[in-house]
């Protein structure tokens, strides 16, 4: 095993099925015959080389005809990543029409335009499986849209909120990550690239930019402008993007993690029968896909950082920064669609648990109400006033471990202007959610237009 993605009994942890199917060695040298098939075809019916030589060439660009052990050990042999494929190629199309194989282009041509058509796969399946985990966050923004649980900053608990309002706030967070990946395609990202030896078109002659334009078009890719053999900002773009999707994954992750943690117990990952938490304690339910979950945006981050070396081009084009795509574009695609579709299984199979949510409210005996008690209280004696109040008398519930309306209820300033029942109706949290039922319905309906 030389990578996790290649290891049969780790790859489903990294990756998916999909994914690894579009960056195998069959794809990778389909998609390079692909394009030296549509660069013979177009260079025919242009009359640039011969249209029966062309024919020929089409005609054997097939995977079938190609041994990639043979291939990967001409190109090792001749220290040259396209040279076995260009030859054999050549061999297949004959003496004559094997002349005109790979005509005018240059490797970085073939590669790039190869590795693009691979990474438009990849990325097709990415933005499926994003549509379906937000599916999932709105329906279960909706259901849990009035689950009241304990919102908590710094990891202290803090006011009242909704699981909904939580999921809501991932589901916003999904779409704009969508969008984003929408994006990539309008913002010309995926082009391809037959410009010859420094993107000059030199070796193709007048016909050159009309040669890439077809080729291109007959490929599904988009015209560059001009040469990007040194300009690799669009891979970059794409890496970033992916991160920062996965950035919210992870933070999902993250915090089911801790949802789920024995002492807060408002959340469980879908659990089935015969599943092994521990090979020592058998009583264990660990939350083994929340973490493989969270655990995956921490590689995406260093892929990111990784393929941002390479805009670091020397000159017209180089191998030393360039190789850092062939790393990159396989493994976070892998870990995007991952962490998609571990996400989306785990959210429409999360076990939530709404009776510890409200206990674990009053855990602190009201003292989550502190904000709503203070604001009323400050209708009377003003804001600031009601705030030193209110906090004296918290620190004292929390330091002798007492009913906090008890000792509110002590303070002169509440017991003359408000009765006991007054404070007690405060601590209903379902009236202490402010906006959050409102919130929760305009992301939902945003969501909707995804379908």
């Amino acid at each position: 095993m030389a990578d996790v993605l290649d290891s049969t009994l780790m790859q489903n942890n990294f990756g998916t099925t999909e994914i690894r199917e579009a960056w195998t060695d069959k794809n990778k040298i389909a998609k390079q015959l692909q394009v030296e098939a549509a660069l013979s075809k177009v260079e025919g019916q242009l009359g640039v080389i011969p249209a029966d030589a062309a024919q020929k060439i089409v005609e054997q660009s097939k995977l079938e005809n190609f041994d990639i052990e043979a291939l990967a050990k001409e190109s090792a042999q001749k220290r040259h990543s396209l040279i076995g494929l260009i030859n054999h190629l050549q061999k297949l199309a004959g003496s004559q029409a094997g002349e005109y194989v790979h005509f005018g282009a240059t490797t970085q041509d073939i590669v790039d335009t190869g590795i693009m058509l691979q990474t438009k796969e990849a990325y097709q399946i990415i933005v499926e499986d994003s549509k379906k985990l937000i599916a999932i966050l709105k329906k279960q923004a909706k259901k849990y849209r009035s689950t009241v649980m304990i919102g908590r900053t710094h990891g202290i608990q803090a006011i009242p909120i909704t699981f909904g309002f939580k999921l809501a706030v991932w589901l916003d967070e999904a779409l704009r990550n969508h969008q984003r990946l929408v994006n990539l395609a309008k913002n010309g990202i995926f082009v391809g690239n037959l410009s010859g030896a420094v993107g000059t078109y030199a070796a193709f002659g007048e016909k050159g930019p009309e040669i890439e334009r077809q080729v291109l078009s007959e490929l599904g890719l988009d015209v560059p402008n001009i040469s990007w053999q040194s300009s690799r900002d669009r891979f970059s773009e794409f890496a970033a993007v992916l991160g920062i999707y996965s950035g919210l994954l992870g933070k999902i992750g993250h915090e089911l993690f801790n949802l789920m943690k024995t002492e807060v117990d408002e959340v469980r990952e879908p659990f089935k029968e015969g599943e092994i938490g521990s090979s020592t304690m058998p009583q264990k339910r660990n939350p083994a896909l929340i973490e493989g979950l969270a655990s995956l945006s921490q590689p995406a981050f260093k892929d990111v950082g990784l393929m941002l070396e390479s805009l670091l081009f020397d000159g017209e084009r180089d191998a030393i920064h360039w190789r850092n795509e062939w790393i990159v574009l396989p493994e976070i695609t892998n870990y995007l669609d991952a962490q998609l579709q571990s996400a989306t299984y785990i959210l429409a199979g999360m076990q939530v648990n709404e009776k510890q949510m409200l206990h674990n409210i009053e855990l602190q005996r009201s003292l989550p109400f502190a904000e709503k008690i203070m604001f009323n209280l400050g209708k009377v004696i003003g804001k600031q006033s009601a705030h030193k109040l209110v906090y004296q008398c918290a620190m004292e519930t929390i330091e002798k471990k007492e009913h906090f309306i008890d000792v509110l209820y002590q303070q002169a300033e509440v017991k003359n202007n408000f009765t006991k029942e007054d404070l007690i109706n405060w601590t209903d949290p379902q009236k202490d959610l402010g906006s959050i039922l409102e919130k929760v319905d305009q992301v939902v309906s945003k969501a909707e237009e995804i379908g």
